[in-house]
């Protein structure tokens, strides 16, 4: 683990804080609602630093975060300790997931599966999320729109300035289509004698056309059920400009 992640965990949620967690439990909730499936256990797949993964044990459901960043993990396990939210929490790759089985329900939220980048790793992570799910079991994941990656994201810079942690973050393109890189500079300010360290992050990211992650679905053993686009629950399809698209699934009990 290099040092570098251990400090971008420590400073995930300050730079994350305007992030609408309560828009995917809202959403959660809702897609539950609308497949009529009794749902008690969840998992929660690249948890982070588990703000997802305890607001849905505070709404109720028995919770599981895996993440394969042990950083992230404690800053998790605080979390739901302080709360008194009872998690399990689950240091694992998505690639080589294994363990867990009969769950009633997966998420991946946050574009988690966008960090995975390979074709046949990506066919390796549906298996692995069908084998921990019953039959009938929902799975329901967000990506980056290719409408998204390619006119708001490559080949921009961005910058987050605080008093305390400062970001700027280039988006690189790369050689395929939906490919980037995010090349991420912090400065965070020491709490003991005011002066700044600088640590850097490489991040690589790949997304997909929604019809090759429906091929790829059905293949590993799922049923689409839906797709969405920026949370709205509308039955119209998904639009063009949409940002982050979700997909929804079922295990197929075949």
């Amino acid at each position: 683990m290099s040092m570098a992640y251990h400090q971008m965990a420590h400073y995930y949620d300050l730079l994350m804080e305007d992030a609408p967690y309560d828009k995917w439990i809202a959403f959660t909730e809702q897609i539950i609602q609308q497949s009529g499936k009794s749902v008690e256990s969840i998992i929660d797949l690249g948890c982070g630093t588990g703000q997802i993964t305890t607001r849905l044990a505070r709404a109720g459901y028995r919770m599981i975060g895996v993440d394969n960043s042990s950083d992230m993990l404690s800053i998790a396990d605080q979390r739901a300790s302080a709360e008194n939210m009872t998690v399990q929490w689950l240091q694992q790759d998505l690639r080589t997931l294994t363990g867990i089985e009969n769950q009633d329900m997966a998420v991946s939220y946050c574009d988690v599966l966008n960090y995975i980048t390979e074709v046949d790793e990506l066919y390796t992570v549906f298996e692995n999320i069908a084998g921990i799910l019953k039959p009938g079991g929902l799975f329901i994941f967000d990506i980056h729109s290719l409408h998204h990656v390619e006119n708001n994201l490559v080949n921009q810079t961005f910058a987050e300035v605080s008093d305390d942690v400062s970001c700027i973050w280039f988006c690189l393109e790369g050689d395929n289509r939906g490919e980037m890189y995010h090349d991420l500079t912090f400065f965070v300010e020491n709490e003991h004698d005011g002066r700044y360290a600088r640590f850097e992050e490489w991040h690589h990211q790949q997304t997909f056309q929604v019809d090759f992650y429906k091929r790829l679905l059905n293949e590993t053993g799922f049923e689409i059920q839906r797709l969405y686009g920026d949370f709205s629950l509308e039955e119209s399809d998904v639009d063009d400009q949409a940002e982050r698209i979700f997909i929804t699934a079922v295990k197929r009990s075949d």
